[in-house]
């Protein structure tokens, strides 16, 4: 939620950034509804001290031995006009919260400017494309070759966009997972939670995904007089909503947590795309990284949250690039983004593996999460962070179509060996 201080002092200014994302936003909706609410709080703030002076003069009147009767009628009147005003304020507030949730986040001025993701600005490269002696196969091909990948069954099982991982191919799963917790946790300064994987509104709503993307999210059928629950699309969303109404210590910042999880997403709008394989699934594993900080602290934790993720794919030998996506390519609740992408040869070409934001104060607004200053002074809205380190799912892809080989089998990352019994290779059948 932007602050709304600063959409009245600064309305060109916020209409003109909320404009760098690609579409016309005007402010005079919020505006008008934050003068009604105002002049309603001013009017019931009017009421309560003149009833308050009515009280007074009541109580003057008795203790001099006199008649106030017409005082008393007076505050009882008062009071009902004040009962009905605060319900009009308590409407007015959400009428106007209501109006503040559909807008996004601000756009940090270090984000390139663009409409689309072709405008997105390439950081840095690194890793050596390797050179295969035969024409590289997709990660579906080489899985279903070595009877680790079965989109069939779990078509059957559940719909389309699943999949079932037998044997070696579970195990390697697992082994990323617990590699990319170790590594996070060792020497990254992350502590690892387990998390709700169902959510209530206010959380979903919280952290920004919920009144734009309802439609992504899968939740409980319930009774009318039941509250949904919401199967979380991403770790972030616990993660984040932890510390809830919380004021913390700046000494204690900044927090790292990082979770591993499955994640759950209709893909509602992606017909069509990617309907073969691992990359774009209802059903995915992912570990997540989320920071809470203070302003001062947020834009050098995003940096290092982006090495975090880097360091995973480095120490597996997995070729990536690192983007900055433009102003009409980040998401609805961030200020700044880097994705990085990481090679996949059977596709020849990049594919979005982790995604890390900086939100500043726009789920922490929301979710009233603030920091008392060490030096003292009033508390402030901390920032904070998200990003994948990394998806299992499209790590397992990435793997499986760099380290392919020519007889159809797979090699291990030696990164990965501890974790997979000392195993170098999976396969071939036969």
């Amino acid at each position: 939620m932007l602050d709304l201080r600063q959409i009245r002092e600064q309305t060109e200014e916020v209409e003109r950034r909320l404009a760098l994302r690609g579409e016309a936003i005007s402010l005079r909706p919020i505006l008008e509804a934050d003068v009604s609410r105002r002049r309603l709080v001013t009017a019931v703030e009017e009421l309560k001290a003149e009833r308050n002076r009515a009280s007074e003069a009541i109580g003057r009147a008795r203790r001099q031995g006199q008649a106030a009767e017409g005082e008393v009628s007076r505050v009882r009147e008062l009071g009902d006009r004040i009962k009905a005003l605060d319900v009009e304020v308590r409407d007015a507030d959400a009428a106007l919260e209501s109006l503040l949730l559909e807008l996004p986040n601000l756009p940090h001025p270090s984000v390139p400017v663009g409409r689309t993701a072709e405008d997105n600005v390439e950081i840095r490269r690194w890793g050596d494309l390797r050179r295969f002696a035969f024409e590289p196969r997709q990660h579906f091909d080489v899985g279903e070759g070595l009877g680790m990948m079965d989109f069939e069954r779990a078509s059957k099982i559940a719909k389309s966009r699943f999949v079932v991982l037998w044997g070696a191919g579970a195990r390697l799963s697992r082994a990323l997972a617990q590699f990319m917790l170790d590594l996070h946790e060792a020497e990254h300064g992350f502590t690892e939670l387990w998390v709700p994987h169902l959510v209530n509104a206010e959380t979903v709503s919280g952290v920004g995904v919920l009144r734009k993307f309802e439609d992504q999210l899968f939740k409980t059928q319930v009774q009318e007089d039941e509250r949904p629950l919401y199967l979380i699309p991403t770790a972030e969303v616990s993660l984040t909503a932890l510390h809830r109404g919380e004021t913390l210590a700046e000494a204690d910042l900044p927090k790292r947590y990082c979770a591993f999880t499955p994640c759950y997403r209709r893909e509602a709008g992606a017909a069509g795309q990617d309907t073969r394989g691992m990359i774009r699934q209802h059903q995915f594993d992912k570990v997540e990284m989320v920071k809470v900080t203070t302003p001062e602290q947020s834009y050098l934790e995003l940096e290092s949250m982006v090495a975090s993720a880097e360091a995973v794919l480095r120490r597996l030998e997995l070729p990536y690039r690192v983007m900055a996506l433009c102003t009409g390519d980040i998401g609805f609740q961030s200020a700044k983004t880097y994705d990085i992408e990481v090679w996949l040869p059977g596709q020849g070409k990049y594919r979005e593996i982790s995604s890390c934001s900086n939100c500043e104060a726009f789920q922490a607004r929301r979710l009233e999460i603030k920091y008392r200053p060490k030096a003292g002074g009033r508390a402030d809205f901390c920032h904070t962070l998200n990003g994948s380190g990394l998806a299992v799912g499209r790590t397992l892809v990435a793997v499986i179509e760099n380290y392919q080989e020519a007889d159809g089998s797979v090699t291990i990352p030696e990164a990965l060996r501890p974790y997979m019994g000392g195993l170098t290779k999976i396969g071939p059948i036969g």
